[in-house]
């Protein structure tokens, strides 16, 4: 499992007893982001089928259940309960677990190399071969014009980013801090509180569970337990 973890500054109206917006880098904006790029098979494997909120839970399961002689001979079940995330957020601290980051495998049959495929019992079109001769992938590099701050991922490191409570992230500036105020009606300021918080795996997990059914998903996370319990419970 991962170990990296972030800073968040929070801003909180505890009058309305609420998340207003936290302040993040460049780690957590790429985290949230790459909750985008995670298939689902990988989703209702990081919360567990008896979690989820739906019936995809029981899909996934229903797969976990069937005899691997019901699926076609150039089909694994893996592929489906353990869908690999692209390539293209290789690059990115994931702070879920270290199952999502796994290096892609290829394969390429022994006669040919036209083809490649990520499965080992593919049948090469060509030669008719079965394509399981394992080869090396190799992980794109960070642009070498990138800056040492930029690091890979999504978006920039030069600014600070505010996400809502519901998750818009949107760059962090001053006219953007007061017009949040402003649209959320706070007219007493000394009822906003700030609050530096610890974003790790844990959190991880509670926020892609409730960004699935909520709109307070920063509030439910680190300061509604009601909002959080409802979020936890499955329909």
């Amino acid at each position: 499992m991962s170990s990296s973890k972030v800073s968040l500054k929070l801003l909180i109206d505890t009058k309305a007893h609420k998340v207003l917006f936290a302040e993040a880098g460049k780690d957590f904006v790429d985290f949230l982001f790459n909750i985008l790029s995670l298939p689902v098979g990988t989703v209702v494997r990081l919360l567990g089928n008896t979690s989820m909120i739906g019936s995809l839970g029981n899909l996934y399961e229903s797969v976990e259940n069937l005899n691997e002689t019901y699926m076609q001979s150039n089909q694994s079940k893996e592929t489906l309960l353990k869908p690999q995330a692209p390539s293209s957020s290789a690059q990115v601290a994931l702070l879920l677990t270290d199952e999502v980051s796994t290096v892609k495998k290829v394969y390429k049959c022994g006669s040919c190399h036209r083809y490649i495929a990520d499965e080992p019992r593919a049948i090469c079109p060509n030669c008719r071969y079965t394509m399981s001769t394992e080869m090396t992938w190799v992980k794109p590099n960070v642009d070498n014009n990138a800056s040492s701050s930029e690091g890979g991922g999504y978006v920039k490191g030069v600014v600070t980013y505010m996400i809502k409570d519901d998750l818009v992230v949107t760059p962090m500036s001053t006219i953007s801090g007061i017009t949040m105020l402003n649209k959320c009606n706070i007219t007493n300021i000394s009822a906003l509180e700030e609050k530096v918080v610890t974003f790790g795996m844990g959190e991880g997990l509670k926020l892609l569970k409730a960004a699935l059914v909520s709109k307070e998903v920063l509030t439910s996370i680190f300061l509604d337990e009601k909002v959080a319990e409802k979020v936890a419970k499955p329909v």
